[in-house]
Formats: C-alpha cells, structure tokens, sequence
C-alpha cells in the first residue's frame, strides 16, 4: 500500500484521511467482528465495501465532520478510525468518536495518542469551546479514555440502546477548551 498523506502527527500513530483503498483492508472486517462492536451502534447490519466506500467518499466532501484513518507510524497499518462529528461553527462544538478496530493494537496507548491529538486540533486550530462523546455504560475503555483527558461525565441516558439482548444506559462526557487546555 502507498503512503497515505498525513494529517496529524503523533510520536506512535498518524491520523490521515481515509482512502479508497481502505476497503480492501481489514476496515470492513471491524464493523462486523461482534467484539470489536461490543461497546458501540455498530454490528446491527452488515458493513459491506459499498457501504465503506460511501462513508469514504463522504469523508471526503463534508464540512461538518472530520474523519480520519489511525494508521501505526511503525508499519502505516490502519488500526482505527477517529472522528469529529456534528462540528457546529455557531456552538464551535463537536461530538468525538473513536473505534480501534484491530484487536491486537488494544490496551496500547493509540486510542489515548489519536485522541489527544484530535483534541488538540479540535480546541488550538478548529478553535472550538466544547469536545463531547457519548458511550455505553458497558463500554470500560470509553470511558477510561474520556476521563484520562479530563472529560467529565454530563449524563446518563437510561436504557438508551439496546445491544446485545439488553438495554443499556448512554454515558454522556464533555470538555471545554479552557478545561482540556490547562492539563
């Protein structure tokens, strides 16, 4: 695979913009691991190269979301995929989300990496006020990872998604710049 021209830059991880060619990687397989799913609205229905193609190639025109590739600097391999969504120039807000979709980069410090360094384009450059990102209460790793940059939990929605045989609570989180920029 080509380099992938790179967007932000981190000591472990690059994020870029994603490329056509990602649908001939693993991508399409996270969106259908049951596992990789577990703690997200994801694996509901089948995540076809159609369908990757189409969230590329949107990727690529909107404005009100930033959406990019993690891939490891080691290797260039495409571990994740991270995203600042519903940017609202007026509120100067976003919604964070995040998914590592290969398995054997778990529990490394990427998902930490990309999301301090999409933080910080989101508060220094985009120059917004407020980051949020909403999870499953079930979802450890979210929440360990919003509340390792200093977000803070803003609410609870109770049985909000049902997932898996069961009903389950949405944690909502939050930061302000001012917040995020002193740690």
């Amino acid at each position: 695979m080509a380099l992938r021209p790179v967007f932000l830059k981190g000591d472990s991880i690059v994020l870029r913009p994603l490329h056509p060619d990602d649908t001939t990687g693993p991508y399409l397989n996270w969106f259908n691991d049951e596992e990789v799913c577990r703690g997200n609205s994801h694996h509901v229905f089948p995540f076809t190269e159609a369908v990757a193609s189409e969230y590329i190639s949107y990727s690529h025109r909107s404005k009100d979301d930033l959406i990019l590739a993690i891939d490891k600097k080691t290797n260039n391999q495409h571990i994740g995929n991270i995203a600042l969504q519903r940017i609202h120039p007026v509120y100067r807000s976003a919604e964070l989300s995040i998914i590592i979709g290969e398995k054997s980069a778990w529990g490394k410090g990427y998902g930490l990496e990309a999301v301090r360094l999409m933080c910080d384009h989101a508060f220094r450059t985009l120059n917004l006020h407020r980051v949020a990102c909403g999870t499953f209460g079930s979802n450890e790793g979210m929440i360990h990872l919003a509340l390792s940059i200093g977000m803070k939990e803003e609410g609870r929605r109770k049985e909000a998604v049902f997932k898996d045989g069961q009903y389950i609570d949405v944690i909502e989180f939050g930061i302000l710049r001012d917040e995020y920029l002193k740690k």
